[in-house]
Formats: structure tokens, sequence, C-alpha cells
């Protein structure tokens, strides 16, 4: 199958959020990949859904901050008013930010991110079948749901969840009870076929799948235009990106993975200063082109082909939407862009 191409974008304020939608419907993006930090995913989303044709996904939406069933009625609606065009991903975040930020429960996020993706599977069989509910778990347990607060059958299928995952583990869980999988931003062609791809499928054997029954969802840092001037402002961005999240003492193996031992030890001390260019500056050229995709915007459809062919089944850019935020009359490169990525058999 061929590839989707789709665009991350901030939660946004809601009153431009249909504009946008509809802007990238048109344009020929395959889907819009909404993330959440200072505001709240499910709202875009909302106002996605109902003002374009567009596949519409979280990637992702904090899950411990709320119970299983909020969840789950929430992404039912999603699934109904975008005509079964919703994923709902979810992702563990970190410590500090769920106990500090949420006052919610964390640990230990593996096995509660598992038993929380079962739980709102459960959920939506009782919202379709109207079966009792009966989620018995470790950390989660709900079984009220008279029928007047009840969602009911909807139109379409059961809306897929996808899990955000990094290290074996999680990849493995996700593969196992998951529909797929949101790979972090921070990730290079080793990393993907030699971790994602070999413990994903590990993980789909235990419930009797394969990895091509699951989507795999791959965001790229794609440094993309027609002068050297456009392409450099892309890498500097990524490099600040790749820095940042490379301070993360659990990605550091995906460094080791490239023989590049002692990086996120590297970051963290300037970190630890405040000095942000210095952090940046510890990504090299050598390094940056491990976690970057750079060309014109000729010849980016195949670069993009040639490498996530194979592995990703969508390839989701990580700037396009702030680009489009910034200059809505880019909707239609990147909707270009979009057209030839699919078009590949």
């Amino acid at each position: 199958m061929p590839l989707k191409f789709d665009a991350m974008l901030p939660a946004q304020p809601l009153r431009r959020v249909g504009a946008l939608g509809r802007r990238a419907a048109e344009a020929g993006l395959s889907g819009l990949v909404v993330t959440e930090a200072g505001r709240t995913a499910y709202l875009t989303c909302g106002a996605l859904a109902v003002a374009a044709d567009i596949d519409v996904l979280t990637g992702i939406a904090v899950a411990f901050p709320r119970s299983p069933m909020v969840t789950a009625a929430t992404a039912w609606e999603l699934a109904e008013a975008t005509g079964g065009r919703f994923r709902l991903g979810l992702g563990a975040q970190v410590r500090a930010h769920i106990q500090r930020r949420y006052g919610s429960d964390f640990d230990p996020p593996g096995p509660r991110l598992r038993e929380y993706v079962l739980a709102v599977k459960q959920i939506f069989e009782s919202f379709r079948t109207g079966a009792p509910l009966a989620v018995e778990g470790e950390y989660y347990a709900l079984s009220l749901l008279p029928a007047m607060w009840a969602p009911g059958a909807i139109d379409y299928p059961d809306p897929p969840i996808d899990v955000a995952a990094v290290n074996p583990w999680m990849l493995r869980m996700a593969g196992e009870v998951a529909d797929g999988v949101h790979v972090h931003p921070l990730n290079t062609t080793i990393y993907l076929r030699e971790t994602v791809l070999p413990e994903l499928g590990a993980g789909a054997a235990r419930s009797g799948r394969t990895v091509d029954d699951l989507e795999v969802i791959v965001p790229a840092f794609l440094c993309v235009g027609d002068t050297e001037e456009e392409r450099h402002a892309w890498r500097e961005m990524a490099r600040i990106q790749i820095a940042f999240y490379g301070s993360t003492p659990n990605y550091a193996f995906i460094f080791e993975q490239l023989d590049r031992e002692g990086t996120t030890e590297q970051i963290r001390e300037r970190q630890r200063e405040g000095d942000i260019p210095g952090m940046a500056a510890v990504i090299d050229d050598d390094l940056l082109e491990q976690f970057t995709t750079t060309g014109t915007w000729d010849d980016m459809a195949d670069k993009i082909e040639a490498k996530y062919g194979g592995i990703a089944t969508r390839v989701v850019s990580y700037f396009t939407g702030s680009d489009v935020v910034n200059d809505p009359g880019s909707f239609e490169r990147w909707g270009k862009l979009a057209r030839q990525v699919t078009a590949f058999e």
C-alpha cells in the first residue's frame, strides 16, 4: 500500500481550526496529526472533524490524567464526527508532567498504559453492543454503564488506538494490544529497522498478528527547499529539536546505535548550564543527517519513499503544521508533495 503523508499540527485556537482543516484536505494531505501541549488535542480534533473530510489523529493525547471512560467517550464521538477517519493516539508522557502538572498517577507507565488501552477497547465494545462494562485491572476498575449514560452504536468501526512508544518494551506492548504505533520524532533508519520493526513484530505475534496488521506512524524532519538558505533554516530548526529530545536519558540508546555514546550526557551538561546553542552544537552535521531528510521540492518525494517505504504506513511531516499556520500559502507546496508521496505503489 502507498504511504500516507500527514502534517503534524499543534493544537490550535478553535476559531482557526476549520479553515486549516479545509485547506489541508483541499491541498491533498492525507491527515492531520494533532499534538497536545498547551492546548488539548481533542478540541482541535473536534473542530477539524466537523469542518474537513480528512484523517484526524491525536499524536498523542496524554492518557493518564483522563479516565479510560472519558477518553473512550471522546474518541467515540470523534469517530462518528469524522465518518470513521479518527485514530486515537495515546501516550504516557513523562513522570514530571503526569505527577506535577496533571496531579495524576504515573507508575508503572508501561503496564499502566497497556491496561489503559485494553480498558478503552472494552469500553468501545460496551458502547457498541450494550454488553455490561467489566474492566477489572490492577489500575482501572470500571463496572457501571447504565443505558442512559452510554452513547450507543455508531455507523463506523471502533476508533483504532495507536500508542506512542520508544523503548523495546513499549514497542512490543504496542504491537500486542494496540492498532498501531506513534514512533518518536527522534528516529533514524537504523532505529526503525533494528528496533521498531522487530519489537513491533514480536509484540504482534503475541496476539496472532504481524507488523503488516499495524499502522506505523513515523514523524520526519523534512528539510526541504529550492535554495540552500531554505534548507539550512529547516536543518537548524531540526538540530535544536533533536537536541531537545536527545536530552532525555531514556532515548540515549538511539545515539548509541549510531556509535555516538555519551551524546545524551553531553547535551544534558549544556542543558544544566542553560546553554541552548551549546545543546544544539552537540548535534554535529554528521549526526544531524541521521535524523533528517534533506532535498528540494522536486526530489523530496523520492527521498521519503526511499527512506520510509517498507517501514512506515504514514509519514508525518514534523514542520508542516507550523509552516502552514504561519504561511497559509504554503499549503499548496506541501499538498503537492503529499500527492507525490501517496502516488507511489
